[in-house]
């Protein structure tokens, strides 16, 4: 199947797409060894997946390392006919390194309208905010977006450990975010259960939800999603990988799809994962029974669910 036809990616980390040469080259960069970089993109589960996420960024340590990061990102996405993508960065991170995000956001917003100057690619932003770091932290993530987003950033995020921080904390940082102006997507689902994605979008007022996989659950939740149509993002290597979903386990897409819900495929951490927003379409026909025109429908939804407004 020809899978090059056009599509929106709206789940897709920017540290997680780093692949192993770029990050050599960013070792080198700052005399830093690399010799352990292919066993760092290898874990058995989540809390090992989230070491390596973070052992990444540490690599990331100049406004010109995000850059090429960006680039690199913006090629991969550009290769497979992804025609709007929206971008969760880190900011949560950034701050915690005490590296000064204004420098770094200028570096990428640069890229972006570079990438964007070229043709065929909308390119927007989602800060995202660590949720072990707490709301206080959110909350200056928060106000980063705000001032920001004039400047291709469209909404915020929330990711990192469900297990110990679940969503209703974070209420008032999102209740300022909606004020802001900014749209709402949170991680929820994916290590938790229903009542993750219930807090996500009752507490939090959710517009997208990171993951959901637990959904299928509760067949009352099931109904309210597909009643209101609100978009999951669904990243189906990612969920395996980090044990979100147990090896050999049927994984809930094909439920989800055939019970109505707006589900729209996503890379998640590309290079972690070792997959690409091409090869998830894939993997669905592969091993899920997605037939072309549920593809194709799947890639309709990634628009219809999209925050960037196509000029």
């Amino acid at each position: 199947m020809d899978l090059q036809f056009p599509k929106a990616e709206l789940h897709l980390h920017l540290e997680g797409a780093i692949e192993p040469a770029t990050l050599a080259e960013l070792a080198r960069r700052h005399g830093l060894p690399d010799l352990e970089i292919a066993s760092r993109y290898q874990y058995d589960d989540f809390p090992g997946f989230l070491m390596a996420f973070k052992w990444v960024t540490e690599h990331l340590r100049t406004p010109e390392d995000y850059a090429l990061a960006a680039e690199r990102c913006f090629e991969q996405l550009r290769a497979q006919n992804v025609q709007i993508a929206e971008i969760y960065f880190s900011a949560g991170i950034c701050l915690r390194k005490r590296l000064p995000v204004e420098p770094v956001f200028d570096a990428l917003d640069a890229a972006r309208r570079r990438a964007e100057a070229a043709g065929g690619l909308r390119l927007r932003w989602i800060f995202d905010a660590v949720r072990q770091f707490g709301p206080e932290a959110a909350e200056e993530v928060v106000g980063l977006a705000a001032r920001f987003r004039d400047r291709g950033v469209v909404g915020i995020g929330l990711g990192g450990d469900e297990l110990q921080a679940p969503p209703a904390p974070f209420r008032r940082v999102y209740e300022r975010a909606r004020a802001e102006g900014l749209r709402l997507s949170v991680h929820a689902g994916e290590t938790a259960g229903p009542q993750s994605i219930w807090d996500a979008i009752e507490q939090l007022g959710a517009e997208r939800i990171g993951h959901g996989v637990s959904a299928v659950q509760d067949p009352r939740l099931v109904e309210l999603l597909r009643e209101r149509q609100i978009p999951i993002e669904v990243c189906v290597t990612s969920n395996y990988a980090t044990g979100a979903v147990p090896a050999g386990a049927e994984h809930p897409v094909r439920r989800m799809f055939d019970a109505g819900l707006l589900i729209v495929i996503n890379s998640d951490d590309p290079a972690l994962f070792h997959t690409s927003i091409n090869q998830e379409y894939r993997r669905l026909v592969e091993q899920h029974g997605f037939t072309e025109a549920e593809i194709r429908r799947l890639a309709q939804n990634s628009f219809r669910a999209a925050w960037t407004v196509v000029e």
